[in-house]
């Protein structure tokens, strides 16, 4: 099975842009415009993130977008069907990161039918471990979907085998311990953390949380990552120009731009 994941990491000549947004965020046709705008700056992959009302693993930055798309009425319903609207103009590959009690509240099954006819690529959900991704991945796979699991700095060689045994896509590198949210320095454990996972697999390795600037990304691209995720970092842009849209899509497709400007 190759997705447009797939194809994107196997054609490509630097890293790749993986660039998030919460879906929904700050309202439906806000988000919308929002997508058609990261694609036209250049992201390679987009991230969407479904709003859910617990999200242990967002921060601040990203808990506060997940408010205002929940209080805009963002659901499962609608995340799908702003899923198919972007696909009426667009091809770039699409994940969805949300967490399990989304999934099965919808029916695990089910969730990944629907969201391969709304034209997913991938899902990664940010609470399920390896020891219980089974039945996710069975059904991501059923529906010609990726199910893109996590690992850390933390991961064992062995359980990092289990993972790329399980998973697809990518290999998505929780790169600061903790929830999301931009940092500073890259950690020196993160960089031989990447090291480790190149020696031992060749599936695509891409971190995410806390990177936001352009030297974080210039950084990383050095590191034979294959790509890197941002999210807090573009979503923080929407909140500082939250009721004016021309300037909000602005600015987000500026800091896009400059991000892929970033790796080359």
């Amino acid at each position: 099975m190759t997705t447009r994941i797939g194809k994107a990491f196997a054609r490509r000549t630097r890293p790749l842009l993986i660039a998030c947004l919460v879906a929904g965020d700050p309202g439906y046709h806000d988000s919308l415009a929002l997508l058609r705008e990261i694609d036209t700056a250049g992201a390679n992959i987009i991230e969407l993130v479904m709003p859910f009302s617990d999200p242990v693993a967002d921060g601040p930055v990203m808990q506060e977008a997940i408010r205002r798309a929940l209080m805009s009425g963002m659901n499962t319903d609608a995340l799908f069907s702003l899923i198919r609207d972007f696909r009426e103009i667009s091809e770039t590959p699409i994940l969805i990161l949300t967490y399990a009690n989304v999934v099965m509240q919808r029916g695990i099954t089910a969730f990944y039918r629907e969201a391969a006819q709304a034209g997913v690529d991938g899902v990664a959900l940010a609470d399920v471990p390896v020891e219980e991704a089974d039945p996710f991945c069975r059904a991501a796979c059923d529906a010609g979907i990726d199910p893109i699991l996590f690992i850390s700095q933390t991961t064992s060689e062995e359980r990092l085998l289990r993972i790329v045994s399980r998973g697809g896509g990518f290999l998505y590198l929780v790169a600061a311990l903790g929830v999301t949210g931009v940092r500073g320095e890259i950690d020196p454990a993160t960089i031989e953390c990447i090291g480790r996972v190149k020696k031992v697999s060749s599936f695509p390795l891409v971190p995410g949380f806390g990177i936001g600037s352009q030297e974080q990304v210039r950084a990383y691209s050095r590191t034979g990552v294959d790509g890197v995720i941002i999210g807090s970092a573009i979503v923080n842009e929407i909140h500082d120009q939250v009721g004016q849209p021309e300037k909000m899509r602005d600015a987000v497709g500026r800091k896009v731009r400059d991000l892929v400007a970033s790796l080359g």
